[in-house]
């Protein structure tokens, strides 16, 4: 059934009425579903006028697929919506975790003196890149997978290319 749904676009906020076409829920529902859903909450501006953005819209999606076409409960879709944000928080640890070993690892070295020798500089040169290597190969699938994702979202908010 989602296939059905029109893509989300790249903008940065959308209106109920916007979020209401692109998930082919009331907005009446929306309204209803934030009180339901704690994850759901959109902006509100002047005149409580609400602004949803794009990982909203996405929420909203997910819940509809697990009440409309997997046939959850409020409550059971609830529950089901918090271990999906359990395992997102588990991942997001563990890429935070493996982002921050990095870090240390990549610690600036200390300069080479300018009354150096040549060898010493070679040999300096050739430490760095024998560190910059095993650094390379430090770097996991998860948190290269976590940097596309961040990129990704970044080209989102910047809009279309020219």
């Amino acid at each position: 059934m989602e296939n059905l749904l029109p893509p989300i676009p790249t903008k940065r906020y959308f209106t109920i009425s916007e979020v209401s076409n692109l998930c082919g829920v009331k907005p009446h529902v929306l309204r209803y579903w934030e009180q339901e859903f704690t994850q759901l909450r959109p902006m509100k501006r002047r005149g409580n006028r609400r602004y949803y953005q794009r990982h909203e819209v996405q929420l909203i999606r997910k819940i509809r697929q697990l009440l409309y076409d997997q046939g959850f409960t409020i409550i059971g879709a609830r529950n089901k919506l918090q271990e999906f944000v359990q395992i997102e928080a588990d991942k997001q640890f563990d890429s935070d975790e493996i982002a921050g070993e990095w870090k240390m690892q990549a610690q600036p070295r200390k300069n080479v003196s300018q009354h150096a020798s040549p060898e010493d500089v070679a040999l300096s040169v050739d430490a760095v890149f024998e560190e910059a290597g095993s650094l390379i190969s430090s770097v996991t699938p998860p948190l290269l997978k976590l940097v596309r994702h961040e990129l990704m979202e970044i080209r989102d908010l910047l809009g279309p290319s020219p």
